[in-house]
């Protein structure tokens, strides 16, 4: 039951990811590469029918995890409780910068909300990269101190950041030098993620550039990539030892690597949506590896005294599970069914549409 409920909860995510990533990929196009107007109206309209129905996945991956592993909800929203009030800040400011900007037309309105919308588009790239570090490295569980545990056990505190930005420190913070490295990754790939989306949704005159852009930067994502893999053998001895143990997991890093590949063809791609595909590949093989390199834990414990958070002790009792068991199907089946519709309803291309034109 709770193997069940954990495949849920990391399929949830990883489809807000996907949905939700091409926003933020797509704001952080266009803070930095949308220089004429046009192409700024092309990028709010590729993505202005479906940014705000993407975060229902982030809604219901939260509502899961609320019923289905009470332990890890409740541990996480009380460690990471600043970082999360900053991404819910950032969430409105961009959903703010693309509803008001077009309430007055003057350049100064527009150039104040176009930086609200794409400085929070990129930091919350960057933020969720730096949550999947995080939850990576592990946390201090129970806040251990001398071989003390000062809280209970599945209970963690974390500053920002700590003096030394080492995710080996005793004492931890969000964001070290391991963290940060895993959020550029985020903000690379959601920032290719996003320009695919551009290209397919739109026929703006920035596409071709955006082809160039997505070559450069997945020679920037391959190399990052090689990098925080390294780098994560010191954070993690263990790395490949599910793997070995299961060697069917190893289908998530081909089907990641297959995705990276195919994005140095941007190119050459005859149809618009390809390098979307291959992206999508690239992000779902991805999360769904570093998911598994961890597994069962859902957040580890960097000491020995206390216990990780694993889909076991952090699972709510068996009848909550099963009686989620008769209510999940019927709200997938709507929300589906609500999706597949608005997906229809805004098929190919937006360009004849007049997203933020108040």
């Amino acid at each position: 039951m709770e193997l069940f409920w954990y495949v849920v909860v990391i399929s949830m995510l990883t489809i807000y990811m996907l949905l939700d990533g091409y926003d933020f990929g797509a704001g952080i196009v266009h803070l930095f590469f949308a220089k004429k107007e046009e192409d700024k109206k092309a990028i709010t309209k590729a993505i202005g029918p479906f940014w705000d129905a993407n975060e229902v996945w982030l809604i219901a991956g939260g509502g899961v995890l609320f019923f289905a592993f009470p332990v890890l909800y409740a541990s996480s929203f009380s460690g990471f409780y600043l970082p999360l009030i900053m991404i819910l800040w950032l969430l409105m400011f961009r959903g703010i910068g693309l509803e008001l900007r077009g309430l007055i037309k003057h350049s100064m309105w527009y150039a104040i909300w176009d930086k609200a919308f794409g400085i929070a588009s990129l930091l919350l790239a960057l933020f969720f990269g730096i949550a999947v570090g995080n939850i990576v490295r592990g946390v201090n569980m129970g806040h251990v101190v001398n071989g003390v545990s000062t809280y209970e056990p599945h209970y963690f505190v974390l500053p920002l950041w700590n003096p030394t930005l080492n995710p080996l420190a005793e004492s931890l913070g969000v964001i070290d030098w391991f963290t940060l490295l895993i959020g550029l990754i985020g903000v690379v790939a959601l920032t290719i993620h996003g320009a695919n989306w551009i290209i397919y949704k739109t026929n703006s005159t920035i596409n071709e550039q955006l082809k160039r852009i997505v070559f450069r930067l997945t020679i920037v994502l391959t190399v990052l990539a090689l990098v925080s893999l390294s780098s994560w053998f010191l954070v993690i001895p263990h790395l490949f030892e599910n793997y070995f143990a299961h060697p069917i997991f190893w289908i998530f890093p081909l089907i990641s690597l297959t995705g990276l590949i195919g994005l140095f063809r941007i190119k050459t791609f005859k149809k618009d949506g390809t390098g979307f595909v291959f992206s999508s590949l690239f992000l779902a093989g991805g999360l769904a590896s570093t998911a598994l390199s961890i597994f069962p834990n859902f957040l580890p414990s960097t000491n020995t005294i206390n216990p990780s958070l694993s889909i076991y002790n952090a699972a709510a009792a068996h009848y909550g599970l099963s009686v989620g068991l008769i209510w999940f199907p019927i709200g997938v089946v709507f929300i589906a069914l609500y999706f597949i519709l608005q997906y229809r309803i805004f098929k190919g291309k937006m360009d004849d549409g007049d997203y933020g034109e108040h």
